[in-house]
């Protein structure tokens, strides 16, 4: 009995092995370090292998179309999941919105409980992601229009290629104040979290791309993102789960 109990343990291994697949997802940057959890669970579970690449969500939209062999895109937007499936990048159907971002104005060392006054006061240098690429660059312009502070604090922008780079120049220095995603500074006091209505919502959607309709590691990533223990992961880490 021993001895076929450790048998089937053996095949059940080996078989979990051979079905094992490896998948390659774009992710937008502002997701990072919640990317990289999932990955390391999805992995312990299931026996696939995730490969994360970062960016802006246009810059990997642009990849995506010229070809990038990208099996999932997790985009921080919904337009550009869907002109995917419109251009017959994704697979029609696969598209659903994995987390709901918010925005936050993050200034070290200031005391952020009126972000407007602090826009509206001395700094040198405010940054954003580029808003032309990136869903956070483009709510941190509607939010200082909806300010009234757009015009006032346009020659003071430096504009991130993502909204990684844009907390790096913050936290390095090179800008005093700088919008960026609540879940990059989960737990710091000096943030102004920015009110929802000053922009419109960042709803941040996934979809199976083409390359990976055929991949099961594909499939079973997209699967595992909608489960309790993803959805868990992803709301301690400053989402909103739809």
């Amino acid at each position: 009995m021993i001895r076929f109990t450790l048998a089937l343990v053996l095949v059940s291994s080996n078989a979990v092995a051979a079905s094992a697949e490896s998948v390659t997802v774009a992710v937008a940057a502002n997701f990072t370090a919640v990317a990289e959890d999932l990955a390391k669970n999805f992995a312990a579970e299931s026996g696939h292998e995730v490969k994360l690449s970062f960016g802006a969500t246009g810059q990997l939209y642009a990849q995506i179309s010229q070809g990038a062999p990208f099996k999932v895109f997790l985009a921080a937007d919904v337009e550009r999941p869907q002109k995917a499936m419109a251009e017959g990048l994704a697979v029609k159907g696969s598209f659903f919105v994995y987390a709901q971002g918010r925005l936050t104005l993050y200034g070290p060392g200031r005391d952020m409980h009126d972000g407007k006054a602090q826009l509206a006061g001395d700094f040198g240098r405010l940054a954003i992601a580029d808003p032309e690429t990136a869903p956070y660059g483009a709510a941190a312009v509607e939010t200082l229009k909806a300010l009234g502070l757009y015009e006032k604090v346009q020659r003071s922008i430096v504009e991130g290629e993502n909204i990684s780079q844009t907390l790096q120049f913050v936290d390095t220095g090179n800008a005093e104040l700088g919008f960026v995603a609540a879940s990059q500074v989960l737990g710091k006091a000096d943030q102004w979290l920015v009110p929802p209505d000053l922009h419109a919502p960042i709803a941040q959607g996934a979809v199976l791309l083409e390359a990976g309709r055929s991949n099961p590691a594909a499939r079973a990533f997209l699967a595992y993102l909608r489960s309790e223990e993803a959805m868990k992961t992803i709301e301690a880490a400053g989402y909103a789960v739809p």
